[in-house]
């Protein structure tokens, strides 16, 4: 694989990522804790998915080696 073919699937990876997270904290089932000026941020549903996510991308990548 050529150094350029790397260069444009990490940079589509990057976008991918960036449009995803603007739904970071703000899925259903993520927990946002409000008590005066703390404010506590438990993102469960978003790390679920993260996690599902880049395990899928590890598998594809490891399939084209």
């Amino acid at each position: 694989m050529g150094i350029s073919r790397l260069l444009i699937i990490m940079g589509i990876v990057l976008i991918v990522i960036g449009s995803l997270w603007t739904f970071v904290g703000k899925l259903p089932g993520d927990l946002v804790f409000k008590k005066g000026n703390t404010t506590f941020y438990f993102p469960i549903v978003t790390s679920i998915i993260a996690s599902i996510v880049l395990s899928l991308i590890m598998y594809v990548i490891g399939r084209i080696k």
